[in-house]
Formats: C-alpha cells, sequence, structure tokens
C-alpha cells in the first residue's frame, strides 16, 4: 500500500479519528431525527470510538439505541455531504439560539475573541465543530457502527452543573472488524475485576465509601505478595523503603507548588487553626526525609522508597472499580543523583521496569510528556531536561512518542503504556525528571570539592497503584493469577469421608512449607468440588482417595484441567516450590 493511499485507512490515527468524529455526528444527526427535544452538548471521537452528550431526563434504553443504530444507517446510505462554513460571533450565537441548542451558545461565547467559528452541515443536521470530517457520511460503513452504552455525564466534568447522557459508540470501515471488537469487548466484560473481584472474594466496594475500595481475606494475600514481590526487587536495586506522615499543613504544600497547582484534587482539614491536606501524593514528605540530615556525593544516588497511601479527590461520575478510586498505595520513589548521573539513574530504572513487566508477562509502550502551560521553572531547564530523558531511552534501543504539553508542572516525565492479553494498554509506570522541587526544598549535597552543590531527582512509580495494578493484573490474566500470587494455590479434595484426614495432613505439610492451601471438606460429589475449585481458579487441586492414602501419594489437577497423575507429596511439593520460585506464568 503507498505512503498516500495509507493516510485513508485506520493505521492511521488521524483518519481514524476524523472517521470516529464523523460518526459522532452522524449519531447527533440520528437523534434529532428521532428525538428533536432532545438537547446536543459535545460530541469528540475518543481512543476507542466516540460518544455524544445529550440533556435528557432519563436514560436510553437498549430499544433506543438499536433505533438511532438504525437511523445512523440511513443517514450513512444517504452520502450526505459534510460543508463547512463559518460565522461571526454574533450570528454564529444567534444561529444557536433559533435552534434551541443551549450548550452550543454556551460553548460559543467561551470561545476566545480571534476564535474562527465554525459549523459543518450535512443534509438537514449542522453543528457547531472545528473538524475535521470526512467530506461525506457515505464513507462510513453503516452496519459496522455500534452503539455500545449510555451513561450520565456531567456538562463539562462539573458536578454541578447540568447531568446529560453520554451515548458511547464505535465504527470499523468493515463488518468484520467491528465483529472481531466487539468479541474483545465480549471477553473484557467476562474479565471485568470488578466482577471477577466479587467472584473470587478479592475486594468489595460499597456505597458507604465510593471511591474506597475494601480489601477482603482474599485480595489481602494478593496484595500483601505483590507487595513483598515489590520489596524484594527494590532491594535488589539498592532502595531504602520510608514511611511519610499522611497529612502535612498547608505550608509545605505551598511550598512544593501542589496548593496552586493541585488544590482542587486534595482533601483539606484545620487543626488547631492551621490548614492540613492529606497528602495527594508522597514527594514532599520525601523532600523532608533528604533535607533532614546532610548528604555527600558519596551517597548519590540515594533511592528511596515508599508505598504511602494517598488520596485524591475524583468526581463520582468518573470512578471506576479499582481503576480510577479516590484512596491508594502508590509504590513511589524519589532518586537523588548528581547531574552527571542523570542518565544513568533513567536506564537503570527503565531496567527495574522492565523485569517488573516481564514478571507479569506485559509488554510496553513509551511516551514522553513535555513542558504543560502551568509548569514551574525555565524553558531551557525543561529542554535540557527533556533532552536527558530522550538520550536515555535512545541510548537503550528503546523508542517513544511525544505526547506535547502533558508533562507534570515541575518536570517532563516518560509514561509507561503497558499492553495485556487482550491488547489494552494501561498508563502504569512513570519516570518524572524533577529539578525543581529540589530548589524549593534547598535540598543540598557536599561534592567532591567540599562545596554545596544541589542535586537533581526523578519521581518514579513502577507499578503506579497497587490497587490499580490488581485491577489490570487481574484482567489480564481473568482471575487466573500465576501460582506465585494466587491468594489460594493448592485446594485438596478428599473423594472419601475416610480420606478427609489424609487431606488435611497434606495441607498441614504443604502450609508447613509456606505454601496457600485449602481443604474442601464438605459432603459433595468429587466432580463438584473439582467444578468449582475451577471456578474459583485455584492454579491446582490435589485429588486424594483411599489408593492415595494407603500409598502416601496425591494426584495433582491443573485448573486448566490437565492430569498430572499420582505422585508423591513431596515430588508435588517439588514442582510447586519450582513455579512459584520461578513466578512461571501458566
Amino acid at each position: 500500500m503507498s505512503e498516500e493511499n495509507n493516510l485513508y485507512t485506520f493505521e492511521n490515527e488521524q483518519y481514524r479519528k476524523t472517521y470516529w468524529h464523523t460518526c459522532s455526528h452522524v449519531l447527533a444527526q440520528a437523534m434529532k431525527r428521532l428525538h428533536p427535544e432532545v438537547k446536543l452538548a459535545i460530541g469528540p471521537s475518543i481512543d476507542n470510538g466516540f460518544y455524544y452528550d445529550f440533556d435528557t431526563p432519563e436514560p436510553f434504553t437498549e430499544g433506543q439505541l438499536a433505533e438511532l443504530e438504525a437511523e445512523m444507517r440511513k443517514i450513512c446510505k444517504e452520502k450526505l455531504r459534510l460543508e463547512r462554513f463559518e460565522l461571526p460571533r454574533a450570528e454564529a450565537v444567534q444561529f444557536m439560539e433559533e435552534k434551541g441548542e443551549p450548550y452550543k451558545v454556551e460553548l460559543i461565547h467561551d470561545l476566545p475573541e480571534d476564535a474562527v467559528i465554525s459549523f459543518y452541515k450535512q443534509g438537514d443536521f449542522t453543528d457547531l465543530c472545528a473538524g475535521p470530517h470526512l467530506d461525506s457520511t457515505g464513507r462510513i460503513k453503516g452496519n459496522a457502527i455500534k452503539l455500545t452504552a449510555c451513561n450520565a455525564a456531567y456538562w463539562r466534568g462539573d458536578s454541578n452543573r447540568q447531568t446529560l447522557q453520554r451515548i458511547y459508540g464505535v465504527a470499523f470501515p468493515k463488518k468484520e472488524e467491528l465483529d472481531e471488537y466487539l468479541a474483545k469487548i465480549e471477553e473484557a466484560k467476562k474479565r471485568d475485576h470488578r466482577k471477577l473481584g466479587k467472584e473470587l472474594g478479592l475486594f468489595m466496594l460499597r456505597d458507604e465509601g465510593p471511591g474506597f475500595p475494601f480489601f477482603l481475606p482474599k485480595g489481602m494475600v494478593l496484595k500483601n505478595t505483590l507487595i513483598d514481590y515489590w520489596r524484594q526487587i527494590h532491594k535488589k536495586y539498592g532502595y531504602v523503603e520510608i514511611s511519610t506522615p499522611i497529612m502535612l499543613n498547608r505550608q509545605l504544600w505551598e511550598r512544593s507548588g501542589h496548593w496552586d497547582h493541585y488544590k482542587n484534587n486534595m482533601y483539606t482539614t484545620v487543626i488547631d487553626d492551621v490548614d492540613f491536606a492529606v497528602k495527594p501524593m508522597n514527594c514532599p514528605g520525601g523532600m523532608l526525609v533528604y533535607a533532614s540530615e546532610p548528604h555527600s556525593y558519596k551517597e548519590l544516588p540515594l533511592r528511596v522508597g515508599e508505598l504511602g497511601l494517598v488520596h485524591r479527590h475524583e468526581l463520582s461520575g468518573a470512578l471506576h472499580g479499582l481503576f480510577r478510586v479516590r484512596c491508594f498505595t502508590q509504590d513511589d520513589a524519589h532518586v537523588f543523583m548528581t547531574r552527571e548521573q542523570m542518565k544513568d539513574v533513567i536506564q537503570e530504572t527503565v531496567r527495574l521496569f522492565d523485569e517488573v513487566y516481564s514478571t507479569f508477562g506485559l509488554s510496553y509502550t513509551i511516551e514522553l510528556s513535555t513542558m504543560p502551560e502551568d509548569h514551574i521553572g525555565t524553558v531551557d531547564e525543561w529542554e535540557r531536561n527533556q533532552d536527558i530523558l530522550k538520550d536515555a531511552i535512545t541510548g537503550m534501543g528503546k523508542e517513544f512518542v511525544i505526547n506535547e504539553g502533558d508533562g507534570a508542572f515541575y518536570g517532563p516525565k516518560l509514561d509507561f503504556h503497558l499492553a495485556d492479553s487482550l491488547g489494552r494498554t494501561w498508563q502504569c509506570g512513570t519516570i518524572q525528571l524533577d529539578s525543581q522541587l529540589p530548589e524549593r526544598f534547598e535540598l543540598e549535597y557536599t561534592g567532591e570539592d567540599g562545596q554545596k552543590h544541589r542535586p537533581v531527582m526523578i519521581h518514579r512509580v513502577v507499578l503506579g497503584s497497587i490497587e490499580r495494578f490488581i485491577g489490570v493484573i487481574t484482567e489480564h490474566f481473568a482471575g487466573a493469577f500465576p501460582v506465585w500470587l494466587a491468594p489460594v494455590q493448592v485446594k485438596v479434595l478428599p473423594v472419601t469421608d475416610r480420606a478427609e484426614g489424609y487431606a488435611k495432613e497434606v495441607a498441614a505439610k504443604l502450609e508447613a512449607q509456606g505454601f496457600r492451601c485449602e481443604v474442601d471438606e464438605r459432603n459433595e460429589k468429587i466432580g463438584k468440588k473439582i467444578r468449582e475449585a475451577t471456578l474459583e481458579k485455584v492454579p491446582f487441586m490435589l485429588v486424594v482417595g483411599d489408593r492415595d492414602m494407603e500409598n502416601g501419594t496425591v494426584s495433582p489437577r491443573r485448573r486448566s484441567g490437565e492430569d498430572l497423575g499420582a505422585m508423591a507429596l513431596d515430588a508435588f511439593a517439588a514442582l510447586l516450590g519450582d513455579e512459584v520460585s520461578s513466578k512461571a506464568i501458566k
């Protein structure tokens, strides 16, 4: 395929977004044809399709979504030409007022004075839009459109504003591509960590604490096992661990810059007439720890980790299982270093990331986020630090894409987007290069020349959030965790009442070696016990009967259904130990 032809395929991100953006206009036109009383808000393309927000008092039913789909197909068959035109501000406002579209009028009023106000017309429908769009609705394959969901959304993301109905959709150039996508969505539903979390007894979410997850006993085993691994790998790479207070005073947050740049996401209170904030990040506390004693160049780089519990205010409509919560454990670390050490430290951190992600069978892509508008520090400093990040990554033979203007307010960053078993991506790891906070907190070290110098630092997380990462790997493994992570590694299933004592003896011996076991003592048929243990996604089932009891053997069976045959308990323990120690993914 020539480069020119490739511009008009879904391989080209810009074309894909233009295609989906045009679909959102087709959806809005279908809505106005079927429900002319509905008011239009906004309708952009998104990473996986498009949506449009509508002002209507009731959510749309599945039947109504099907009707909208059918009308969209008609509009595609009509091959309506999309025509762009511009209006002066006053005429644009009048035009939308006459159409009875108050949200569009508000959007026009909020545009900059010198903004070009453009519209797109397709047949009997016109919408305020900057574009771009396809030239005709006939470019869209009508039978490859699917409206996937309808959810509530606040106008302009403000919980004090009108609640709208957001209809999501997706479309592809070919029906086969849509079918493949929908099959993947169905598989994702089966893997939904909220569903599996409940079925497997990992965690729960309650109305009494929206956005504040409760971890159940099996979930705590999983969480603590993950934390144990985090500590093990960080010890290997030379990190020390600290813990800083969950709440610190306003003066500290003003000094760090968070009070000015992040206050709307912080929970605050007053203690002894002084403003305090519950920490949304661990870094200011880490600054105080570093500043609490003098440091020499001989100590650098100083690698300091913290599993810090942080709280961030998220809108209720944005909360989503463990993926978007208001309280989570950030697997944070700050590395303090000299300028000469920056490239080496960044590369060392990426090697740590490589080791961790490969353990879970996760690949990744890297995104370099550059200076935002609300940055602190000089442009020259930002450009130098961005160049260091680029050099470090390219020096390892890795590629990255640029995400303009999305850096942290104190420095540029590398974001690591993990790909799971369904090909979905999750932003987890990040490396943020910062020369601003060391300056604000007047951090120092004594150099080889005996003079005081300012260190630079990186903020970095590898998992991102322990809770969110649990959600990611729950869906990645579909709840069938590797043996080393599984809350219950072995379930012993006695075939008869006579074998119950032997089953308990087997479990006790395995537990004495550090394995996690349960015995199913219920008066049920062995077939039912095996089925239920399989549904619980326990890696190994040990079926023990009279013959096993007589011979001192066990009969292991994997959750996949593979029967390993009778073997000595010691042989099974060795097999189990190998899979745990190697962190094998089966």
